[in-house]
């Protein structure tokens, strides 16, 4: 079947890509590699990838192609939903022939209602859905692909028996082809990246169980399922080749730090190609291993410390105690390993008294970037069901975002309410960017790089409309 692989128009500036954690707005222009709708791309032949939001491309540049296609699969999540239906009913309403299919998070784990909502839906692929996709492009009768749940020719919902997750991670073709074949790369960007950049996954699944996380959940699983070195090598050989222009490779996987001897295997051979990286890792690194991969390439590591507090910590199965991410922070600083940490607000146990304490902690330890959230009860995640049995989250925060597609506080707590959580968003910006010292180390980075300097200036101006904008909405 002729396919289009479709992230759909939403809201402006919205960075709901198939490879977003987070599917909202960013505080400055972000737009994430659509990779997790890009490997089954790779799987079907002639197939074509659309990533709409970070190209800029309307709606109506869609419908003018859709004639084109006999199938059409679509990345779609809780907040941008609605929205996504409105583009498959309109893509039928141009090509009625077309067999329109979803897959993300939010259908893995509510296939049935779903589908009920969406009549134009005609299935939905759950849980890890490559080959399910694969199999749906290749013409294989829907009755017999697992891990499918499709509407019938009498209209009624059927759900297959579950795909078995897959094992040899080898089996999944490179994604930089398709990203070459279909994308711009320079319209993605991420603000603690170099830009141009590339992420890809090279494993999927975390055996770590935070009990917000998204990914591992509904889709990847607790195990982490690694493609072998020689295989992530090969592919960034040839991504290499494929976009000299690109200044940094960055390794998507839930926490690629989980194998340390895989990740200083990776990092040796990365060193012999001269290539700048970065990847996610969990504040528990050990000093021997950051300096190996530090000495073969490794710029930076995302980090998600969460919360200055332990307590919250423990509530969110986080597995971190606050020392060791304060050793292994200070063994990052020592050894010229940049951190971006994200942290987040409004976790179960969030007081006025905790949100205080992350922010001092946030201070203390000084990662060169962070990025701050509000709790996001996905549904199909422990918090989720936690947040409804518990009555910390009512129907009109469901969706995550406002009509903007701005983060909301969806989480409230007798204690603390949807507006302290939220106000306290733009409070711990300014109090970790306005500091003396960190205005400094981002002048003299700019002082350095022309073309940083007219990068962050441009961030400036993006992050303070991001607050206005926020202002203006509360």
């Amino acid at each position: 079947m002729r396919t289009l692989f479709l992230q759909a128009p939403s809201f402006d500036g919205f960075d709901g890509g198939a490879g977003s954690r987070y599917q909202a707005k960013r505080e400055i222009k972000s737009f994430w590699y659509p990779t997790w709708l890009a490997q089954p791309a790779a799987l079907v032949a002639d197939s074509k990838l659309i990533d709409a939001p970070p190209h800029g491309t309307k709606l109506a540049d869609i419908l003018a192609q859709a004639k084109n296609f006999d199938l059409a699969v679509l990345h779609t999540s809780v907040p941008s939903f609605k929205s996504d239906v409105k583009t498959i009913e309109a893509l039928k309403a141009v090509n009625p022939d077309l067999k329109a299919g979803m897959i993300g998070a939010k259908v893995a784990v509510s296939s049935d209602t779903s589908l009920k909502d969406a009549p134009a839906v005609d299935f939905v692929a759950r849980n890890e859905f490559d080959f399910t996709i694969k199999e749906v492009a290749d013409g294989v009768d829907w009755s017999a692909i697992k891990g499918l749940s499709y509407r019938n020719k009498e209209g009624v919902i059927v759900h297959n028996e579950e795909r078995p997750i897959l094992e040899d991670m080898d089996q999944l073709p490179f994604v930089t082809p398709v990203y070459k074949r279909d994308l711009k790369i320079e319209d993605y960007f991420i603000g603690y990246l170099k830009h141009p950049y590339i992420s890809i996954y090279t494993g999927r699944g975390c055996k770590s169980r935070c009990t917000f996380c998204l990914w591992p959940q509904t889709v990847g699983g607790h195990r982490y399922r690694t493609r072998s070195v020689g295989h992530v090598i090969e592919e960034i050989a040839w991504a290499k080749k494929a976009f000299p222009e690109v200044k940094e490779f960055f390794f998507d996987d839930d926490t690629f730090t989980d194998n340390l001897p895989r990740a200083e295997a990776i990092a040796k051979e990365l060193g012999k190609l001269g290539v700048t990286w970065s990847c996610n890792a969990k504040a528990n690194v050990p000093r021997e291993s950051l300096k190996v991969m530090r000495e073969n390439g490794l710029r930076l590591l995302l980090v998600g410390y969460e919360s200055g507090n332990q307590q919250i910590l423990h509530n969110i199965k986080k597995g971190m105690r606050i020392e060791v991410a304060e050793r292994f922070t200070k063994d990052c600083h020592d050894l010229g390993v940049t951190i971006h940490g994200t942290f987040i607000l409004g976790l179960p146990g969030e007081t006025v008294e905790t949100i205080e304490e992350t922010v001092r902690f946030a201070n203390r330890i000084n990662p060169h970037t962070i990025q701050v959230s509000l709790a996001a009860p996905y549904p199909g995640t422990f918090l989720f069901d936690q947040a409804v049995k518990n009555g910390w989250l009512d129907a009109d925060n469901a969706e995550l975002v406002d009509e903007n597609g701005i983060q909301i506080a969806p989480l409230h707590y007798p204690h603390l309410s949807h507006q302290q959580i939220y106000d306290s968003l733009e409070s711990f910006y300014r109090r970790f960017y306005f500091r003396g010292n960190k205005i400094a180390s981002i002048v003299g980075e700019m002082v350095r790089s022309p073309q940083m300097m007219k990068r962050r200036l441009r961030e400036g101006v993006e992050f303070f409309q991001f607050l206005r904008e926020r202002r203006h909405a509360a």
